[in-house]
């Protein structure tokens, strides 16, 4: 395996990533990975040879774009002598099946009891559309919005987990806010992308 995906809070991600780079006699190089032109200049560093087993760490995949993302992938796809890919996230729901297919999903200690979503997000899919658009009137703030829509991701893909019958419509929901997120990492208007997720929801 060349790809590995560690899943938990900051402080477990940091040291199992360490723990992780040793075992595999890596040298650790970390790279921020957000935007396209992100990936883009990793793909000059990888076209490099390297002499020594190097492990390309790249922390919060869950926080790139869907354009990065989707411009990674190549790198999953051909793994070049040396080189291996550890990445980490906060939220495993949040990053794309594609990644975390071509990775070995990791689970640090406490990752899988953590629930980070509000009871204001559960109540928030089950409320009507007038309702749902009265509550996001009050989010102005990027950060409080991704926030927001985040945990309502968390609650669908629990939901989706978990439900026996509504799996499709779960589904197609989880995409709407996935897409969402990405939109406002992108600096979309705040309320315009909260106003159409409402829309789509329906």
């Amino acid at each position: 395996m060349h790809a590995f995906l560690i899943v938990g809070n900051s402080e477990e991600r940091i040291a199992y990533s360490k723990k992780l780079a040793a075992k595999l006699k890596a040298k650790i190089l970390e790279f921020p990975l957000a935007k396209i032109a992100d990936t883009r200049s990793l793909r000059n560093i990888t076209k490099l040879a390297f002499n020594a087993p190097t492990a390309i760490l790249i922390n919060s995949i869950d926080e790139a774009t869907e354009e990065a993302l989707n411009a990674f992938l190549k790198n999953l796809e051909e793994p070049q002598e040396n080189i291996c890919y550890i990445l980490t996230a906060g939220n495993l729901a949040a990053v794309l099946p594609t990644i975390a297919s071509r990775c070995q999903v990791i689970k640090t200690v406490n990752s899988g009891q953590r629930i980070a979503y509000s009871e204001d997000s559960e109540k928030f899919l089950e409320i009507t559309t007038g309702e749902k658009l009265a509550f996001i009137d009050k989010i102005k703030d990027r950060g409080e919005a991704k926030g927001f829509v985040q945990n309502l991701i968390e609650v669908s893909h629990f939901n989706l987990l978990n439900s026996v019958k509504t799996k499709f419509k779960i589904a197609m929901g989880l995409e709407i806010l996935i897409k969402t997120l990405n939109n406002l990492k992108l600096n979309g208007n705040v309320q315009l992308q909260l106003t159409n997720m409402v829309i789509s929801l329906e």
